[in-house]
């Protein structure tokens, strides 16, 4: 069966995904997409941000690994591998990334 018939997607190491991420850059991959869901990879390199912006759709923010300062709505938090965050759509948002960091963002609701 081909894997885009497959009732499952299965990744058997996200962390082979990602590239090496360059100094003063941030990258992004898609790791899956479906009509109620958008599953993505980021890696940041040292200082690199994600100014504040908001989603209209509700969101999960996991950190794999690295250290981040992560602003949701007025709380910023010293977020570290195995940190995960709930956002309703709109909450503001933003990140920097103190080391090496791989986020993975999930999104959820149909894009609109």
């Amino acid at each position: 069966m081909p894997e885009s018939e497959k009732p499952y997607a299965y990744i058997q190491d996200i962390n082979l995904t990602l590239a090496q991420v360059p100094a003063d850059s941030i990258l992004s991959r898609s790791l899956y997409q479906a009509a109620d869901c958008k599953v993505i990879l980021f890696g940041f390199a040292p200082g690199q941000m994600l100014s504040e912006h908001t989603a209209a759709r509700p969101a999960v923010i996991h950190i794999l690994e690295g250290e981040v300062k992560l602003t949701l709505g007025a709380d910023q938090f010293q977020a570290g591998p195995g940190s995960w965050a709930h956002l309703e759509p709109n909450v503001a948002h933003s990140l920097l990334a103190i080391t090496p960091t791989v986020m993975l963002l999930t999104l959820f609701g149909a894009e609109g």
